[in-house]
């Protein structure tokens, strides 16, 4: 009998900002910390993110969103079941980045990137935030009251990754690219995140080799071709007419521990579950 776990379709949003303090590289990327009792991944580093909703692919989506239609998504992401669903995964990462750490891509009237202004403001999306992790209001509601559209095309297709097999946990998750909305400031949700930290990448690497956290092989792998770049433009820029294949690792037990080989043959040994 094939025990094989089916994935289920996620996505993340791996969010970049102007460093604060020049002499440590151009750009920060927000890193969070899973809850240590989560079921996914616990006390690793990973980017904002999670599975698609049904309402992120609802018939509708495509009147939610800024820069990207149906047609334009499905083209960028062939393999997904539907136009509606590949919309969605432009949908999930942005609500999934609002619920975990209260940064959220939206236009309003005018067209520009929605703005915590005020008190009063951030004190509304924060409560936005909570009752849309609670499923207490839906994302199409905050939008409709609020006059915005999600601001979709901020978002760059990145890569894509599939959980090993071996895992009873899986997940087809797509990895976009986006600077940070500027006038927002991150705050983790407290629940499934219990940190958040901006670093360069190379922060980033130099604090996993001596191990001062973990991180999963995705998150690893994308952070050291972060670490190649060396302003946010640059990333994006990168992202244009890239050709991105679904990587699936192999996670095989050796010598007491755990292999996982990536499809070019590179191994990574005793790290945390992949995705």
């Amino acid at each position: 009998m094939n025990m094989t776990v089916q994935p289920k379709d996620a996505a993340t949003l791996i969010l970049l900002r102007q460093s604060q303090q020049r002499t440590r590289g151009n750009f920060e990327v927000l890193m969070v910390l899973r809850n240590e009792k989560s079921k996914f991944v616990p006390g690793s580093y990973v980017f904002p993110g999670g599975c698609l909703d049904p309402e992120d692919f609802s018939p509708d989506v495509e009147n939610l969103c800024t820069g990207i239609d149906l047609k334009k998504a499905q083209t960028i992401l062939p393999d997904m079941s539907s136009p509606e669903k590949a919309l969605g995964a432009w949908v999930a990462g942005i609500r999934e980045t609002f619920e975990e750490v209260g940064l959220l891509f939206a236009y309003n009237n005018d067209q520009k990137m929605v703005s915590f202004h005020s008190e009063d403001v951030l004190h509304q999306f924060r409560s936005y935030g909570r009752k849309l992790q609670t499923r207490g209001i839906t994302l199409k509601t905050i939008l409709v009251n609020e006059g915005l559209t999600l601001a979709a095309d901020r978002l760059h297709y990145f890569s894509h990754w599939i959980t090993p097999e071996l895992l009873p946990l899986r997940y087809d998750v797509r990895f976009f690219v986006a600077e940070a909305p500027r006038d927002q400031k991150a705050i983790h949700d407290g629940i499934e995140l219990t940190r958040h930290i901006w670093l360069t990448p190379q922060e980033i690497l130099d604090g996993f080799n001596r191990q001062m956290f973990n991180m999963v092989v995705p998150t690893l792998v994308t952070i050291e071709e972060l670490s190649r770049h060396t302003t946010i433009q640059e990333v994006i820029d990168s992202t244009k007419n890239k050709k991105i294949s679904s990587i699936l690792t192999v996670m095989v037990e050796e010598d007491g521990g755990i292999a996982e080989y990536m499809p070019n043959g590179k191994i990574f040994r005793n790290m945390p579950p992949s995705v």
